[in-house]
C-alpha cells in the first residue's frame, strides 16, 4: 500500500502561517464585512507585511477559497488498497473530506456562507469546481486504466464533483446541523452505478 510523503518543516510552517492569515481574515470579515475589509487590515491582524500576504494568497478572495482538501484526496488515494473498488476509494475520500470539514467546522461554515453571499466568491466557485473535477479525472484514470479523455470517465468525475459540492452546500444551508459524513456517503450512493461502470 502506497503512502504519501510527510511534509517537511518548511512546508508545515507555510501551512501554519496560511491558516493564521485565513483565520484573521475570516474574523475581520465577520466583524466588519467582506467588502469593507482590506488586504492591509488582514496583513496587519496576522502580523505580516502585505508582500508576505500576496506570497500566500494572490487575492483577498483566496483567503476564503483556499483549502488543503486536494492533498487529503491525494493522500487517501495514495494510501488506499489497490484492490479496493473505485466506489470504496471514493467513499474513503468523501469520509476523509467530511472529517476535515467537521474538524474546522466554524471556519468551514463561515467560508461557505461567504461563498454564497459574496458575488466575487460565488463566481470563482465554478473555477474551483473545475479543478476538483480535474483531480477526480486523474484519480479515475489511474484507478481504471482509462484515458483522462474518456467521455464516461469525465462525465462521472463531473457528476461526482457536483454531488460533493451539493452535499457540502446542504450541510452549510443547515448550518452544520445535518450529518456531513451521511450527506457525503449518500452522494456516493447516488453515483455508485456510474462509478461501478468505469
Amino acid at each position: 500500500m502506497a503512502t504519501s510523503t510527510p511534509l517537511g518543516l518548511r512546508e508545515r510552517k507555510k501551512i501554519k502561517l496560511r491558516r493564521s492569515v485565513q483565520r484573521e481574515a475570516l474574523r475581520l470579515f465577520a466583524e466588519q464585512g467582506y467588502d469593507a475589509t482590506t488586504v492591509e487590515q488582514i496583513a496587519d491582524a496576522a502580523d505580516i507585511s502585505t508582500t508576505t500576504f500576496y506570497r500566500y494568497f494572490p487575492t483577498k478572495e483566496d483567503t476564503v477559497l483556499h483549502d488543503e482538501y486536494d492533498r487529503i484526496v491525494e493522500d487517501v488515494v495514495a494510501g488506499s488498497d489497490p484492490d479496493d473498488s473505485l466506489v470504496q476509494v471514493v467513499r474513503q475520500v468523501f469520509a476523509a473530506l467530511a472529517a476535515a470539514l467537521e474538524e474546522e467546522r466554524e471556519s468551514a461554515l463561515a467560508r461557505l456562507r461567504l461563498r454564497e453571499s459574496v458575488p466575487a466568491l460565488k463566481a470563482r466557485t465554478g473555477a474551483e469546481g473545475q479543478q476538483n473535477r480535474d483531480l477526480y479525472v486523474a484519480l479515475f484514470a489511474r484507478r481504471t486504466g482509462r484515458s483522462a479523455d474518456d467521455y464516461r470517465l469525465r462525465v462521472t468525475a463531473a457528476a461526482l464533483t457536483a454531488a460533493q459540492l451539493e452535499a457540502v452546500q446542504a450541510w452549510g444551508r443547515a448550518d452544520g446541523e445535518d450529518s456531513l459524513p451521511r450527506l457525503m456517503d449518500d452522494a456516493v450512493s447516488v453515483l455508485e452505478p456510474l462509478l461501478d461502470a468505469l
